[in-house]
Order: structure tokens, then sequence, then C-alpha cells
């Protein structure tokens, strides 16, 4: 029994397993943030609303100026007429010679006006039958009257039949319905102050008195103020 136990001897010890290495594992990132472009954002809003202002005040004394110089139309008036030549006898021609005594009134008291291209014509029935003739350039200044007498017409003009037909019976009947024309361009000045040239159509119907031989000075038998239109 001694010898059975001496024989078994105790196990060794055994060792302690070995410890797992525990791996460091990196922190984590935070996102990243793209910088904010409040600065930028900030100076556009600014030099947005430095032009917005500017206009606003450049936009108020354009009115205000307006207010105060508004200019009105031109009044134009036809007060004398003569006829030298109407004959409508060579068709399809016709050959004219007139003068007309138109008045221009300025009323405004704080512009004044210029007159460019001017030209000048008559129309029966719609439908030209003198040449236009260039008027030379006008000032009118404020507040103002100024007289124009063009001789208008000389030389043949086509003509239709209707414009031929209806001239030969206004003149047996003794009265003759025309319209002076008038056209150009036109600038308002208001001290300092020129603006852009403006296109400008007058319209003035007449009704003459009219003798078939009798050339000269005609009688006006109406003559309302002149339509302007700028």
């Amino acid at each position: 029994m001694k010898d059975q136990e001496q024989q078994q001897e105790p196990p060794p010890p055994q060792s302690p397993p070995p410890k797992m290495s525990q791996e460091k594992q990196p922190p984590p990132q935070q996102p990243k943030t793209q910088p904010t472009s409040y600065g930028q954002g900030g100076a556009g809003r600014s030099f947005c609303m430095c032009i917005f202002i500017f206009l606003l005040l450049a936009g108020t004394a354009a009115l205000t100026v307006w207010l105060i110089y508004r200019p009105y139309k031109p009044r134009f008036t036809v007060v004398g007429a003569a006829i030298y030549e109407l004959n409508a006898t060579s068709q399809p021609f016709i050959s004219t010679s007139m003068q007309f005594t138109i008045v221009t009134r300025n009323p405004n008291r704080r512009v004044s006006i210029y007159y460019d291209k001017l030209q000048a014509y008559v129309s029966y029935r719609n439908q030209q039958i003198t040449p236009p003739v260039d008027l030379p350039p006008l000032y009118h200044e404020e507040k103002s009257t100024v007289a124009l007498s063009p001789v208008l017409g000389s030389g043949m003009v086509p003509a239709s039949l209707e414009v031929v037909n209806g001239l030969m019976t206004d003149e047996a009947y003794g009265v003759v319905a025309l319209r002076v024309v008038l056209l150009g361009k036109l600038r308002w000045k208001a001290g300092a102050i020129k603006t852009g040239r403006f296109g400008v159509y007058v319209k003035c119907d007449v009704w003459v008195g009219l003798k078939k031989g009798v050339v000269g000075e005609v009688p006006l038998l109406g003559a309302p103020p002149c339509k302007v239109d700028i």
C-alpha cells in the first residue's frame, strides 16, 4: 500500500491560461463640419440692401423732379390757310400748293421744348396729297407762343381715283376737308436737365372754303385744336 501511495505522485500544478491581449480600439472620430459662410452671406445681403436703398432714393428723387417739372403737351392750332394751286384734272396725278399758319403754345412754366427733324404735309381722306417738307429746328421757351407758316405742295403727286373725284366734288361744293400733319422729335428741358428724344405726331383737321379759280387766302370754316400724340 505504501508502495502504491509512493508511486502515485500528485499532478503537477497547472499554469493559468494565458490572458488574451486586448486590442486597443481607436477613439471615435467626430464628424467633420464644413466651415459656414456666414461672413460671405452677410456681405452679399448688405450689398443688395445698399443697391435697393440707392434705387429707392433715386426713384424718389426722379418722381419729385417729375412732379415739380411735370411737362404738359404743347398745343397746336391752325389759324390761317391759303390755297395757291389745287389741280385734280391730270389723273392719276394732282398738283397742289398750300400754306397754313400754325400756332403752337408751350403751356409749361418751368419746361422748355426742343423740336428736331420736324416735317409737315397735307392729307385728304387719309391719303397724302403733298410731299413732306422739312422744317427748321425749333426752340420753344416756357410759356411762349410760336407761329409756323410752311408752304406745302408744288409739283405733281400721284393720287388715287377716290382722292381725285373727292377733291373735284368738294371744290364744286365749295368746302374741302383737309388734314395738316406735323411729325418729328422733341426734347424736354427743365433747368440743366434734358430728356431724350420723344416722337411727336400732330394732326390738325381743317375745313376751308374754296371756289374754283380763286387762289390765295381762303376762309377757315372750321379748325378745332389739333390732336397731339407723344
